[in-house]
């Protein structure tokens, strides 16, 4: 078991890294159980761990109820039994143990390369959402503090247009960083340089013709398919939407989307009613 300290320090380093990571703790026992209250674990995306809440079944379990939480984002609690006689039992101690399971996520950060009219709404929708802002573009006069007042980082960067880099890209991407490319030029080297990353989220503001015509070029470069799948583009939610304002919302639904697991239905039909009860 590491101690206090290592423990924490993983934490750290995991959203250092730009991912998340659960933690599992014992919040209460009873009888004869394999670890007491206080106990915890760290529980990765991938199922590694670190620290134990007892294993065998209930640590299987609570390893996969902490990755579905780390999907969804949601924390939750979970009681398990050690009785022969329950359907759901973990083990024959005799005892019961609840544990509660927290999600640390790393502050999720929105990069725009290209600072143009649909980034200006994007970035204050962003900001109001709780994300960080960072702009990238290679026109000073439009990364100023008047357009972006909720920019933490406002990059100028210089497009070299003999090796077609932004270079260096000069924003750290990493696995809380959602790219949205929307350049007036020069899009294909902007997707090169973040296809090379670990962002989770990377969208093109284009017609589907144009990206087409784009995506040839980037597997000229040798990317493959794979790489060309993670381009959301045309980007956002089709909600219909025809001006920056309202492509703005689209796009930030659509990042909101993949980051929560939603798929796009109305809300209504996953809202059921309580029955009524008569008096």
């Amino acid at each position: 078991m590491s101690s206090d300290r290592e423990f924490y320090e993983s934490v750290v380093e995991t959203l250092e890294h730009g991912e998340a990571v659960a933690v599992v703790t014992v919040t209460k026992a009873s009888g004869s159980v394999p670890r007491g209250v206080g106990s915890k674990m760290l529980v990765w995306r991938d199922g590694t761990i670190q620290g134990t809440v007892g294993g065998g079944t209930m640590e299987e379990r609570v390893i996969q109820e902490a990755r579905e939480a780390i999907r969804d984002g949601r924390p939750r609690h979970r009681d398990y039994l050690f009785t022969s006689d329950a359907e759901n039992s973990v083990g024959l101690c005799g005892g019961q143990a609840e544990v509660f399971i927290d999600v640390v996520r790393p502050q999720q950060t929105l990069m725009i390369i290209g600072a143009g009219h649909i980034a200006v709404p994007l970035a204050k929708i962003a900001a109001m959402n709780g994300y960080r802002i960072a702009l990238v573009d290679d026109r000073p006069e439009f990364i100023t503090a008047e357009r972006f007042p909720d920019a933490q980082e406002r990059v100028h960067v210089g497009y070299e247009r003999e090796s077609e880099r932004l270079d260096p890209m000069p924003v750290k991407i990493d696995a809380a960083t959602h790219v949205v490319v929307a350049t007036w030029g020069w899009d294909e080297p902007a997707l090169a340089q973040v296809l090379k990353t670990p962002a989770p989220y990377v969208g093109l503001v284009s017609s589907r013709r144009k990206f087409k015509l784009i995506a040839d070029k980037l597997r000229e470069r040798g990317f493959g398919d794979e790489d060309i799948n993670r381009i959301h583009a045309p980007i956002g939610i089709d909600i219909g939407a025809e001006t920056p304002q309202e492509i703005a919302v689209a796009i930030m639904g659509e990042i909101i989307m993949q980051r929560r697991g939603g798929d796009g239905s109305p809300i209504y039909l996953r809202w059921k009613p309580k029955a009524k009860t008569q008096s």
